[in-house]
């Protein structure tokens, strides 16, 4: 092979160059060459010149060779440009392929370093460029992804999802388009309104159908700007709400709950009699929560219920009292503040080595007293805390002759929760018979019990023709929690029964919010929208 088939070979985008000289020159290969054009059109007119002015040596960095920096020490030619109207004078040529004005890097450099910039951003990419022999400071590759153009738009999307991610978390929010069938995202507007979503839809009247959550500014925002399109409620949402309320429901009866470890499963599945339904009334004051919160949620409690006794609204109640109507709502549908404090505090986390406190004592009865030795087993089994954890937790025992097993402590209100709202195949023996025990003692948590499998069943099924009749089931009993979970439904009732009937869904937009969180994290404060913009429309 000749030394110019070698070059054809290696510099293949150098081909239309006159190569005159390659040599080594410290940590980098140089190559000197020139251009062989006797013409070159002006950028500004377009106009075709022939009369050269000039000529100059451009130095261009290009892709890396065995390892190498390669740098073009580059001649090039400045040209006259023969219209007389045109502002610019003389222009430099450009090579096709190659180079670009201004551009200090070659085309397939400048590639892949917006590739680089695009993947890990600006200093991560920054290390990486030193690594290929193409070193580039972080500033370099953020100019760079700001230089690429949007993608081109091939037509407007049918299917769109629509969701909200955080800017600044708390404060400032985005709006994230995807076009569901591809799973690409179109566009990131800077914003989080109705208004924003309604000019948009406007100016892409293809949309027949729009994934959102059950949001009430994306609602109005497709209803504006696509009447046209179906609004469909991600069933995620709509399911994650009904666990919402299903945990506010066992919270009202968590008497039942804590007497599940002493009940025996019955028999038979019909209802208790009256006098066997634990009593729910206000707990014995030494049973009662301590503390600074406690009492300013009982007289927050007493105050609330007092003004409703005397025909107040929430809003005006609100406005009184200076709270939120959310929290207004919240004590106004508890009987009583015991209920508002079943999940703030009522216990310390348990430590993650009581989960092997059986093991430990089984083994420790056995003769195995070594700590060290009994810290590898449960580490084995799962165990992912320090040696030194279990020597403070067996020191207690050395002084000790016997060891009392303890009673089991009884289920929390979020392990009764996931009893209704998980499949019946995934829960164990003990789990099942705890659910049966659960809805035999209480006839509420029995119809709850069949509420849930019956949405479940509608939502895995696609049958949402019957939404209504479920809600009218619903209304029927008496279930206070579920009834606000089903007028939320009755404001969005057409874009609910939609998610419960067609396949389309938004779980391809939480996972580019989940991806735009990454993105988020890898640039730190430099993730203005419009730089992460471009990385979220362009980034693989």
């Amino acid at each position: 092979m000749t030394v110019s088939e070698l070059l054809a070979v290696l510099f293949p985008h150098l081909a239309c160059l006159q190569i005159d000289q390659l040599y080594r020159s410290g940590r980098s290969v140089r190559i000197q060459a020139r251009t062989r054009t006797t013409q070159a059109a002006c950028p500004r007119c377009g106009m075709v010149s022939r009369r050269v002015h000039s000529s100059y040596e451009r130095r261009v960095c290009d892709t890396a060779v065995s390892g190498q920096e390669t740098v073009l020490h580059l001649r090039v030619q400045r040209f006259r440009c023969g219209n007389d109207d045109c502002g610019k004078k003389t222009f430099a040529e450009q090579i096709a392929g190659l180079t670009v004005r201004y551009g200090r890097h070659s085309l397939p450099l400048r590639h892949l370093l917006q590739t680089i910039g695009l993947a890990l951003g600006g200093r991560a990419g920054a290390r990486l460029t030193h690594c290929l022999a193409a070193a580039v400071n972080r500033m370099t590759l953020i100019r760079l992804i700001r230089s690429l153009p949007d993608p081109e738009p091939n037509g407007g999307p049918q299917v769109l999802g629509v969701d909200d991610f955080a800017l600044r978390r708390g404060h400032t929010y985005g709006t994230i388009l995807i076009d569901i069938t591809t799973s690409r995202p179109i566009d990131v507007l800077p914003e989080r309104s109705s208004d924003a979503l309604a000019a948009w839809l406007s100016n892409h009247p293809d949309v027949q159908v729009v994934c959102r959550d059950r949001a009430g500014c994306y609602a109005d925002g497709a209803t504006r700007g696509a009447p046209q399109a179906i609004q469909v409620a991600d069933r995620w949402h709509m399911w994650r709400n009904l666990g919402d309320a299903v945990e506010r429901t066992i919270t009202k009866h968590r008497a039942h709950v804590r007497d599940l470890p002493t009940v025996t499963p019955p028999t038979k599945a019909h209802p208790p009699a009256a006098d066997a339904v634990p009593s729910l009334a206000e707990p014995d004051p030494a049973q009662r929560r301590p503390g600074r919160l406690a009492e300013r949620t009982r007289q927050r409690h007493a105050l609330i219920h007092q003004l409703l006794a005397q025909g107040r609204d929430s809003r005006a109640i609100a406005r009184e009292l200076n709270l939120a109507r959310n929290t207004v709502r919240r004590f106004a549908r508890a009987s009583s503040p015991e209920e508002l404090l079943v999940n703030n505090g009522t216990g310390k986390r348990p430590r993650m080595i009581e989960e092997f406190a059986c093991y430990l004592r089984q083994r420790w009865e056995q003769g195995c007293t070594n700590a060290e030795q009994l810290y590898q087993e449960i580490k084995a089994m799962g165990y992912r805390g320090k040696g030194n954890a279990v020597r403070e937790y067996l020191r207690p025992w050395r002084s000790q002759t016997t060891i009392a097993l303890p009673p089991p402590s009884p289920p929390t209100v979020r392990q009764a929760t996931g009893w209704f709202l998980r499949h019946p195949d995934s829960l164990d023996t003990d789990e099942l018979q705890h659910l049966h025990a659960l809805t035999t003692a209480c006839p509420a948590l029995a119809a709850l019990r069949e509420h849930v499998r019956a949405f479940a069943h509608m939502m895995l099924r696609l049958t949402g023709d019957g939404l209504e009749q479920w809600m009218n089931a619903v209304q029927a009993d008496d279930l206070p929690e579920l009834h606000s979970f089903v007028t939320g439904l009755r404001r969005d009732f057409d874009a609910a029964k939609a998610g419960l009937t067609l396949p389309h869904s938004s779980g391809k937009v939480e996972g580019h919010v989940n991806r735009i969180k990454m993105l988020k994290r890898q640039m730190y404060g430099r993730a203005n929208p419009d730089l992460l913009r471009k990385r979220v429309l362009l980034a693989d």
